[in-house]
């Protein structure tokens, strides 16, 4: 039993009053890892064989019982694309697989009643080092674990994650956490000014210049010139559906986040007698319909180092898939090309 404090001498020895007492304060409940890591490479296993089932028929509910959140809507967007296709030119499917025997896990220790998720550095070429870093949620309605992020590296130089002395990594809260510099909203919007202005507000203020920033501006600087005199292309912040965030502690008391955000590109013509005509990648959405614009979405996962002190952080891969297009269609006849 808890004391609340020692017992006081008293004057009289004959009249000491006992101290009082408190309720016993119950222990806080013990974290745990969310899985083994022979689970968790059995996890990765898995996922491979019935992606690679799903991926042959593009079937979307077989899909839906290994993936979730962002990485499903790319993966339905890259199936949309393909059925939008000539038969002839639709490429057969080869069947790939994760290498278990080179992954890199990242298990963290949960309470009861938490999310349960593990990151996972990870190669699709048997022996080669890992060039993507996946996040494997578990869905406790179904009781199953599904991929939900996954995003391609810029370097095969990896994070380097705390892991503590029985190898076990350290979750960290993703917004408002006053250890870090950045949190998922400040990396998110930054990432969108990358795209949007080529990273003039924000982007180059959050991030420290590397490969993948570096591509986002890049795709911005050179998107936003190709029709010249004839057209104009304009990024933007899209609405975005997937704001589930994960964050690991890293070694120097910072963290590494995967968020996921949604931007839009709209390109339009000059002035009219232009028109855009879309290209077979596009059929499945615009049917090969001329337009005077079209505003396509893309769905991306981002990776990003954030330091505990005042440093900028590292966008250290991305990857994105466009999942939508539309645009008010004009006549077929002949015009010059924006």
């Amino acid at each position: 039993m808890l004391l609340a404090g020692a017992a006081t001498a008293c004057t009289n020895g004959d009249d000491a009053t006992p101290a009082k007492q408190n309720p016993t304060t119950p222990a806080a409940p013990k974290p745990v890892p969310a899985l083994s890591d022979t689970q968790a490479r059995a996890v990765i296993t898995h996922y491979s064989k019935i992606n690679n089932k799903a991926n042959a028929q593009r079937d979307r509910a077989l899909l839906d019982t290994v993936e979730d959140g962002p990485t499903y809507a790319m993966s339905v967007s890259d199936y949309t694309e393909t059925e939008g296709l000539p038969k002839a030119d639709r490429k057969p499917y080869k069947p790939w697989s994760y290498d278990t025997s080179t992954a890199k896990l990242y298990i963290p220790r949960f309470t009861a009643g938490q999310d349960r998720w593990f990151a996972a550095a990870l190669s699709g070429e048997k022996g080669k080092d890992p060039s993507r870093i996946a996040v494997f949620a578990e869905q406790p309605k179904d009781k199953r674990w599904e991929l939900v992020s996954v995003v391609d590296l810029g370097s095969k130089t990896l994070p380097d994650i705390a892991l503590d002395r029985t190898g076990y990594a350290t979750a960290v809260t993703t917004t408002g956490n006053k250890q870090l510099v950045a949190d998922a909203n400040v990396l998110r919007t930054a990432v969108i000014d990358n795209f949007a202005t080529g990273g003039t507000n924000t982007g180059t203020k959050v991030f420290d210049p590397t490969k993948a920033s570096k591509q986002q501006i890049k795709v911005h600087d050179k998107t936003t010139r190709k029709f010249g005199k004839l057209g104009t292309t304009v990024f933007a912040g899209g609405t975005n559906r997937f704001k589930d965030a994960y964050a690991l502690k890293t070694s120097d008391g910072g963290a590494l986040l995967l968020f996921a955000h949604t931007h839009t590109q709209t390109d339009a013509v000059a002035h009219s007698g232009l028109q855009i005509n879309p290209d077979k990648d596009d059929n499945a959405w615009l049917h090969g319909i001329p337009r005077t614009s079209v505003t396509y979405t893309f769905v991306c996962t981002d990776a990003a180092t954030v330091p505990a002190k005042a440093a900028p952080s590292r966008l250290i891969g991305y990857t994105c898939a466009r999942t939508d297009a539309s645009g008010p269609p004009v006549g077929s006849a002949p015009t010059d090309r924006a």
